[in-house]
């Protein structure tokens, strides 16, 4: 690999990784949030939280990576392009392909670790994380023992606790228990604690009192005492097994589901259309990748107008992006519509190519230079405007 090629790459890497961490970052932060309330009611510490939370981390990655690529690769290129770096390298009869394999070799990098997180990684933390939000719903404390409120769980039981700490520990517990015929029970404790003992669920309260009402006649008696075990066992639900979702199943088990799957059964063309849609997004990096380069992987002057390519680049990612969501939405079963997932990120990479080898060949068309001088004089003339400069003059 020649020197030039190690500075692109190196380049692009360094802008990739900030760019990806910052994306994947502000989206992870908004859907961690969204489980906020169920993860940490169990009494859950900050680490757990985000241990959880990132089981979702390779998902949104397959997601933002072409878009953190065509930001990294505009990145590079306008630089290149603004130090007069491609002049140079244009100026001493270095072709584009020069520049145009370190940028393809990123984005076969880049395909390739999006490939890996959607057919295998991806999945898996998906269908972790719905195991875990299966196991805490199943929880009693995390549901339905609320700090401040007077909560019924069953008939004749009423929880109500004054706080919950960060550690799980229960403080100001009060709990009233009619279920008895014959008598009341109401238990008073300074704090309580939910205990796995013995594959019984124990709530080990300590430092309290336990009234003893009979319901028809008689004196109410109180014990008090420094640690006292309820058990719980009866009143935890059963955690049955997680329904994953499409999005949530291994590739394989999209490919050939279990005969007795009844989200299988009721969802074909959801699983169907999951499977084609992970082979297609990773071919949206190497779309990306020559659609950035057809637009600024030409040396240009300031007078040809950088900012137009670059608007431009955005613009074409974006709809090509956007276009496979669309297809995405009303594919279905159609096999028709899920050939698309796979012919719009194609079509746009084959467009690029051959803006690339046409520019190669010769100049650009007459009217793509035209309307980039027009824009180009609107910019200039906009500019002069807002500083208060005249055409052509000085304010």
């Amino acid at each position: 690999m020649k020197t030039i090629e190690r500075y692109i790459i190196r380049r692009t890497v360094y802008a990739f990784t900030l760019t990806i961490a910052a994306m994947t970052g502000v989206v992870w932060a908004t859907q961690a949030l969204r489980q906020l309330d169920l993860v940490t009611s169990k009494g859950q510490t900050i680490v757990q939280f985000i241990g959880i939370t990132m089981l979702a981390l390779p998902f949104l990655i397959v997601i933002v990576a072409p878009f953190a690529l065509m930001i990294a690769l505009i990145l590079v290129l306008n630089s290149l392009s603004g130090d007069s770096e491609l002049i140079v390298i244009d100026a001493s009869g270095g072709s584009r392909f020069l520049v145009l394999k370190p940028v393809m070799l990123f984005s076969l990098v880049v395909m390739l670790l999006t490939a890996s997180m959607s057919l295998y990684v991806a999945p898996a933390g998906l269908a972790q994380l719905r195991t875990e939000i299966t196991r805490v719903r199943a929880d009693l404390v995390a549901n339905i023992v609320k700090p401040g409120r007077f909560i019924t769980v069953e008939d004749g039981l009423t929880f109500h606790i004054r706080n919950r700490s960060g550690k799980g520990t229960l403080d100001g517990l009060l709990m009233h228990d009619t279920r008895d015929p014959e008598t009341a029970f109401t238990y008073q404790a300074d704090t309580g604690q939910i205990v796995e003992a013995a594959d019984r669920t124990l709530l080990v309260m300590q430092n309290g009192t336990i009234q003893r009402r009979p319901k028809q006649q008689g004196d109410i008696s109180i014990v008090r005492f420094q640690s006292y075990a309820f058990d719980l066992s009866n009143l935890i639900p059963e955690a049955g097994e997680p329904v994953y979702k499409a999005s949530e199943r291994s590739t394989l088990n999209l490919m050939s589901p279990g005969r007795h799957d009844e989200y299988a059964l009721k969802n074909p063309d959801k699983l169907v259309q999951e499977l084609h849609e992970r082979f297609s997004q990773p071919l949206y990096c190497l779309a990306f990748g020559l659609i950035v380069f057809a637009f600024l992987g030409k040396a240009r002057t300031t007078r040809q107008g950088r900012g137009f390519a670059v608007l431009g680049a955005i613009c074409s990612c974006v709809l090509l992006r956007t276009t496979g969501f669309g297809v995405t939405a009303i594919s279905g079963t159609s096999t028709v519509l899920l050939s698309l997932l796979y012919v719009v990120p194609i079509t746009g990479a084959v467009l690029a190519l051959i803006s690339i080898f046409r520019e190669q060949g010769g100049s650009q068309p007459r009217w793509l230079t035209d309307l980039q001088h027009s824009v180009q004089d609107r910019l200039d003339a906009l500019s002069d405007c807002l500083h208060g400069r005249k055409p052509g003059g000085v304010a």
